[in-house]
């Protein structure tokens, strides 16, 4: 098997451009790729939530990745997001994947049908064992419906190409059991919540799988590495100084504020796919006052 993917800092879940038809903008996702590559972003994740992922063909889908690997070969890591609720359709995403290059991939605790342990257990262990590249498992309660318990974590993480977790519970009791359970395997656990990625990391979090990074990459990776350097009180300020951002981010359902966020800046990133619509003007609002504050417009 593959070794770990062992990513330290800032890593975005990136989002999908798209026209005003709808239809996927791949000048701008090659553009938004540079961009990250540009501010040293330590990798990137596509096809993940942030990136609308539920509304893409299959195609779509292997367009994407085709696209990225292109882009981001040889230059940063590249994960793709291969999760399903069905075992089988992860089977075949992980392996078209891998087959195209990406140096990771992310699979995703099954939803709506969830699981039992052993199901859960098999679910991301048995992709593991068709591919020869790394996983990270996501686990993200808020979408699934489960969370996966520490004793399930554990044994998925005794697997060889199982490197970590995209931890995305919001619940920093979990990551410490979690974090005291794996400490002395090598596995990482990436913060899934922008919002307390430098307390996950003073708990052995190895960085973020991030929204925020879609926006600002540089502040990510300067307040993600400014931890790993040793300089803890700046990247304690940098996590408390854009804070209010980074829950503006989420006072709509994901990735529609980021999106806005992007366009007021001037990005260029387009609409949505249904059923995800626009702010409301009164969150907008909200959304550009503080970017105003901060000095991104």
């Amino acid at each position: 098997m593959a070794g770990k993917f062992d990513v330290r800092g800032s890593m975005v879940a990136l989002i999908t451009p798209f026209h005003e038809d709808g239809s996927i903008n791949f000048e701008k996702l090659e553009e938004l790729l540079e961009f990250h590559i540009a501010n040293k972003t330590d990798a990137i994740l596509v096809l993940g939530t942030t990136s609308e992922s539920p509304t893409f063909t299959a195609e779509e889908d292997f367009e994407i990745v085709k696209l990225a690997v292109e882009v981001c070969k040889g230059r940063v890591p590249l994960m793709a997001n291969a999760g399903s609720n069905d075992t089988r359709t992860s089977f075949q995403k992980a392996k078209r994947f891998a087959d195209a290059g990406v140096d990771s991939l992310l699979c995703i605790s099954p939803y709506y049908n969830k699981a039992n342990k052993r199901g859960l257990y098999h679910h991301i262990a048995d992709v593991a064992d068709s591919v020869d590249i790394p996983i990270v498992v996501y686990n993200i309660p808020g979408r699934t419906g489960i969370n996966i318990p520490i004793d399930v974590m554990t044994e998925l993480a005794k697997k060889d190409n199982i490197a970590g977790v995209k931890e995305a519970t919001g619940d920093m009791s979990y990551v410490a059991k979690l974090a005291k359970a794996t400490r002395d395997m090598d596995f990482h656990i990436w913060s899934g919540n922008d919002d307390i990625t430098i307390p996950m990391m003073a708990l052995g979090g190895s960085g973020c799988i991030s929204v925020w990074a879609n926006l600002q990459p540089d502040k990510t990776v300067e307040m993600t590495h400014s931890f790993l350097e040793g300089n803890v009180q700046h990247a304690i300020d940098m996590q408390l100084e854009y804070m209010t951002l980074i829950n503006d981010f989420f006072i709509e359902v994901n990735p529609i504020p980021i999106k806005e966020a992007m366009n007021m800046a001037g990005m260029g990133v387009g609409g949505f796919r249904m059923p995800l619509c626009e702010m409301t003007e009164e969150n907008r609002a909200i959304l550009r006052a503080e970017m105003q504050k901060l000095g991104i417009i």
